[in-house]
């Protein structure tokens, strides 16, 4: 084990040798830059395109560029990039992930690589967590780039076409995630080539980027239409549902978060709706709606896991703590909630088009990232994204006192600690930054303290708008700030005056997160750039962490021991305890993903062949051929079902075969069954093809030509969107009850990829048979419109966490975190994928 992790860590020693010697050669650079006037500078840029024109490769460009940035940074900023900045620059340049903690200056680094990248003239996108980050970085980095002469984009939710566009032809690209991701699927439903806003996907520089591309990546980009549906239902099944007893009509584990209806509330059921057996396949659709309504009023919190607002049911994010608006959870729980609160039940969603950020980011040629906290995920990125995490050295040594976790007996207990450690640091000035995971907690803590008087900031899911300010002033003396989880917050907290000498930041800790990145991340928002600072974290042995992973025994220990809720213990035992507690969460998170994947690797494949096929029609300006060889195929396919050749000819179905041609190729009397009669299959084939070419150059020539591409074009891409719209909701059909097929000892994942493969070969044969059908018979009037097939929105919230308790991401459409897993296990997507 030890021989492992030397090797790991040599390896980041040798990388770092190269990086330290690169920089090297960019810092003997500085003299000489310097001297350079402003227009000197400037004419670099073109200097270097045409050097990258003529064949030099940007690694050979790389030292002087980035010395043409620096000291641009230092004229146009006033700032001036450290040698470990310039070294976690070139990590971002040879995409890889630069660890660099809170305070160095990522925002500053990811200029040289950007730059170099834009050199190509390929656009480069620059993806940030939230559009106020994504503004803020545009408009402040935007003035380095433009006074070196390249062009800056900043792609915000709900721009026109023409805006985006704008952005997309730039050099630079600011943008979310999210908005990176819907561009792609929207372009691949537009009716126009020119409606296209993205360029192909070259090289992208991924901020928080843990965040995007472990927390979020199980969360699929959904856009989505409407689907009427019955609202009583729910009404109905949530006012029943209010009946049941705990342990007598279901039953709840806490720890797997599953609710069962019994024997007995099954029965109960049964009566109430007047039904003889729920399970029924007449009766799915009730059976359905009970369950979403227990999981809505059993394992679904307000202000945990939603907040109400506005008259709407608003998704909270338990990993950041933001609200996710525009975002639903799927298959109905949404409507269950909606029910179980007393509000207007909204119509449920069909899917349009949809993409994980795993799928969307790994078609970029080139990806890069940088984060406070990656190490601990190294595995994940290497292997599914091919990035190594380097590790960046600090500017200045972190003299920041992480003390050991104080573990209580009781929340109780804990949460008294807790406030008095934040009233004993208030009152001689020091600031406070408190971390907690649930909204809950942020406003129970709030309440303490405002009992013993402390003014204080509470910063979560229904405040966020004033999150950069209230953040900026957490380092200030006196100030007492209350943080929902503070993963990729994005801002700087700089000390006040006179902190220093109080000790700097105070970070405390409500309790462990499930993820130790989540914690690292809350540490290191003290002692940035040498600071002074401490880390406290304080745990009870009923913290969910704490339970799920069997306390049990620790705390029957305590109370052998006598310890009451004044006394904690600082075991580095238990430390250790919760600590292995959650490399076994991360574990259980990485094979989720990893397995979600493989699953959806095989809608991605699926996906890329559609596409392509969709960009072809949209750009060819003749698809007759390849509406002829659509047509060829419906007749062999039909020739072969009416005239199986392995068939005696006494046996085959003839009049078949005229039946189907006159229905869906020609007109009546065009082919009849004397002339097929007593001729091979090929040979009819050819028959009814020549024939439906005669046919269709009648067409053609009563139409023109011009008109006759257009119809062709009509056609071809209402039937491919509309199929591939049924088939993406089949595919999470199948999903989701693939699980079914492991009680008879089969691998779903296996049947997964075997049945999506023959559903998506029968979706190309009903493609093809709706081409044929409407290209020969239907009539063109002179109106030819290209029309969507469906209204789809893509509403922009905020991302979905290593917690399942969300799922989906933005759309109107998501995995509910108790919906059945589509991994097909049987469980819960939560207790499954979503662990």
């Amino acid at each position: 084990m030890l021989g492992i992790l030397n090797k790991v860590f040599d390896q980041n020693k040798r990388e770092l040798k190269r990086l330290t010697k690169l920089a090297e050669q960019i810092d003997a650079l500085a003299s000489d830059t310097e001297k350079l006037t402003d227009d000197q500078l400037r004419e670099k840029t073109k200097e270097f395109k045409a050097r990258y024109q003529n064949g030099e490769s940007l690694d050979d460009l790389l030292v002087e560029a980035f010395a043409v940035v620096r000291e641009g940074a230092k004229r146009v900023l006033g700032l001036y990039p450290y040698k470990v900045q310039l070294m976690g620059g070139i990590a971002l340049h040879d995409g890889n992930i630069a660890e660099m903690k809170t305070g160095e200056g990522k925002t500053l680094t990811a200029t040289m690589p950007v730059y170099l990248n834009a050199l190509t003239g390929r656009g480069v996108h620059v993806v940030t967590v939230n559009e106020y980050l994504a503004s803020r970085d545009a408009n402040e980095m935007g003035k380095l780039y433009e006074f070196l002469g390249l062009t800056v984009g900043l792609n915000l939710n709900g721009m026109s076409q023409e805006e985006k566009q704008k952005a997309y032809a730039a050099d630079i690209t600011y943008g979310t995630n999210n908005e990176f991701g819907f561009d792609y699927l929207r372009d691949n439903m537009v009716l126009y080539k020119h409606q296209k806003v993205q360029r192909p996907l070259y090289y992208a520089v991924i901020d928080e980027v843990d965040s995007i591309l472990i927390d979020e990546a199980r969360t699929p980009l959904i856009i989505s239409g409407t689907a009427q549906k019955s609202t009583q239902l729910y009404i109905q099944a949530n006012a029943f549902v209010r009946t049941l007893k705990k342990d007598v009509d279901y039953t709840y584990d806490e720890k797997t978060k599953s609710v069962q209806l019994t024997e007995e509330g099954i029965t109960k059921a049964e009566r109430a709706f007047g039904i003889d057996n729920l399970y029924d396949i007449s009766h799915v659709t009730l059976n359905h709606h009970i369950n979403q309504a227990l999981k809505a009023n059993v394992s679904m919190h307000r202000d945990v896991d939603y907040v109400v607002q506005d008259g709407e049911i608003v998704i909270v994010d338990q990993f950041t703590g933001r609200l996710m608006r525009g975002r639903r959870y799927s298959d109905g729980l949404h409507q269950a909630i909606e029910a179980k609160e007393g509000l207007e039940i909204q119509n449920e969603s069909m899917t349009l088009a949809t993409i994980t950020f795993q799928n969307y980011f790994r078609m970029y040629e080139k990806l890069a990232g940088m984060t406070g906290t990656a190490k601990t995920e190294e595995e994940e990125f290497r292997n599914i994204y091919n990035m190594n995490v380097v590790v960046i050295p600090t500017n200045k040594p972190v003299i920041r006192e992480d003390r050991p976790d104080l573990i209580y007996a009781t929340m109780e207990g804990k949460f008294r600690a807790v406030v008095e450690d934040i009233a004993e640091r208030h009152k001689k000035g020091q600031p406070v930054l408190v971390g907690t995971v649930a909204i809950e907690t942020s406003e129970y803590i709030s309440k303490l303290l405002q009992k013993k008087g402390i003014r204080h900031n509470v910063l979560n899911a229904k405040n966020h708008e004033r999150e950069a300010e209230i953040i900026a002033q957490a380092g200030q003396r006196g100030a007492v700030t209350i943080a929902t989880n503070m993963a990729g917050r994005g801002t700087d907290i700089k000390l006040g005056e006179g902190v220093r000498e109080l000790g700097g930041l105070a970070v405390i800790g409500t309790e462990r997160h499930e993820s130790r990145r989540i914690d690292n991340q809350l540490r290191g928002r003290s002692g940035r750039q040498g600071d002074p600072g401490v880390t406290q974290f304080y745990l009870s042995m009923e913290d969910e962490l704490m339970r799920r992973f069997g306390s049990d025994n620790m705390k029957a220990m305590m109370e052998r021991l006598g310890m009451d809720d004044s006394q904690p213990i600082q075991s580095k035992m238990v430390s250790k305890a919760v600590e292995s507690a959650q490399k076994r969460v991360e574990g259980n998170n990485f094979d989720a993903r990893k397995q979600l994947l493989q699953y959806d690797d095989v809608l991605r494949q699926q996906r890329e062949i559609i596409y392509k096929q969709r960009d072809e029609v949209l750009e060819s300006e003749n698809l007759r051929e390849i509406v002829e060889g659509m047509i060829q195929s419906v007749i062999e396919r039909n020739v072969e079902a009416y005239a199986p050749s392995h068939e005696d000819q006494d046996e085959w179905n003839l009049q078949g075969i005229i039946d189907f041609v006159n229905g869906n190729l020609l007109q009546e009397g065009d082919i009849t069954i004397n002339d097929i009669r007593g001729k091979e299959p090929e040979e009819i084939s050819e028959l009814i093809f020549s024939k439906v070419k005669e046919r269709y150059d009648e067409k053609e020539e009563l139409l023109g030509p011009e008109q006759m591409r257009e119809f062709e074009k009509v056609i071809v891409l209402r039937a491919v969107d509309s199929k591939w719209m049924d088939h993406i909701d089949a595919m999470e059909q199948l999903r989701q009850g693939i699980h079914l097929r492991a009680y008879g000892q089969i691998d779903p994942l296996r049947e997964y990829q075997s049945e999506g493969y023959a559903m998506f070969e029968s979706m190309v044969a009903s493609i093809e048979e709706e081409v044929a059908k409407y290209i020969m018979k239907a009539e063109i009037r002179n109106n030819l419109e290209r029309q969507e097939v469906a209204k789809g929105q893509a509403v922009n919230p905020k991302e979905g966490g290593e917690k399942p308790k969300k799922k989906p991401i933005v759309k109107t459409i998501d995995i509910g975190r108790n919906d059945p897993c589509y991994c097909g296990s049987g469980k819960k997507y939560k207790n499954c994928h979503g662990a």
